[in-house]
């Protein structure tokens, strides 16, 4: 790959890493304007259409095999419905702070699930990475506020770890089902399917709930047509562009820049305070997340194989 063409594919995975980031701190704002599950409904329908008309206007469409159906609901239903479900309801009662840095620990959960369900390699440094990433997430939630406020916060993050593990349980059927249809495909069927689950728990959740699309103001609009659009349909589309030139294993490195953004725009935008603990488990879940992804290993295995051989005189 030729250094320019190198430089434009890791500044757009960058720009995603970017987008998401800012997304949790606009999901934050639209909870708080928007019955939660019903906007995140609209948004992950909206996405869904998004990338529907890309890949038309592309003409990349194809037709899916049956047998793929099975993973793409279970797809759907965890990493769509579940995951977005307990996103929204997490975010109306935790910090956009306290959330970036719980979802920071799904590059560590995929790996663990890899390792238990699909027969990833078991080492130390993968294990001792899942310790690390875990006791980030201990540190994190250290706070001084008092008690009802904690309670609240504790019942917040608790919806937020949640939604991270349903969608690291998601990973392991998009795995599956992207053995058998193109991952532009993949993402349209999921996005759609999840959409449908969604509306269907806002109607269980909150049956009125809808009133909030007609009480909201005008502005908060915007946001939902940027976070839908460009964070969740654009941000899709590019990052599986890069899996596809640089492979999953590069690209997900970059996923430790999500948590860095979405700290610095939830203190910038939101005003939300980071303390050192908060720091701490940061620093402590990017350590877990390269040791835990196995990209140490890959590393001192490359560094070894790229040693010159020794030979006794």
């Amino acid at each position: 790959m030729r250094p320019l063409e190198a430089g434009k594919l890791y500044g757009s995975v960058m720009l995603v890493m970017l987008m998401w980031g800012l997304n949790v701190v606009a999901l934050k704002v639209l909870v708080a304007e928007i019955n939660p599950v019903y906007m995140q409904a609209a948004r992950i329908l909206l996405a869904g259409l998004s990338v529907a008309l890309f890949v038309f206007l592309r003409k990349e469409h194809e037709r899916v095999p049956r047998t793929a159906f099975m993973y793409i609901l279970l797809a759907a239903a965890f990493g769509m419905t579940g995951h977005h479900t307990f996103l929204a309801i997490g975010l109306s009662e935790t910090t956009a702070v306290k959330s970036s840095l719980i979802l920071a620990l799904l590059p560590i959960t995929t790996a663990l699930l890899s390792m238990l369900f699909l027969g990833d390699a078991f080492t130390k440094l993968r294990w001792l990475g899942v310790f690390a990433g875990f006791a980030g997430a201990v540190l994190i939630n250290v706070t001084g506020e008092g008690g009802e406020a904690v309670q609240g916060a504790a019942r917040g993050d608790a919806f937020i770890f949640a939604a991270m593990t349903a969608q690291a349980v998601s990973f392991l059927f998009i795995k599956k089902a992207s053995e058998l249809v193109a991952p532009r495909v993949l993402t349209i069927y999921t996005l759609m399917l999840g959409s449908v689950g969604l509306f269907a728990v806002s109607f269980v959740l909150a049956p009125s709930g809808w009133e909030s699309y007609i009480t909201a103001p005008g502005w908060v609009w915007l946001v939902f047509l940027l976070s839908g659009v460009f964070a969740t349909g654009l941000g899709q589309i590019l990052y599986n562009a890069s899996i596809s030139k640089i492979g999953p294993g590069k690209t997900a490195i970059f996923n430790n820049f999500v948590p860095f953004f979405g700290l610095l725009s939830s203190a910038l935008i939101l005003g939300e305070n980071v303390s050192p603990a908060q720091l701490g488990g940061f620093i402590f879940i990017v350590a877990g997340v390269l040791l835990g992804t196995g990209w140490v290993d890959q590393l001192l295995l490359k560094k070894r194989k790229q040693a010159p051989a020794k030979y006794d005189a």
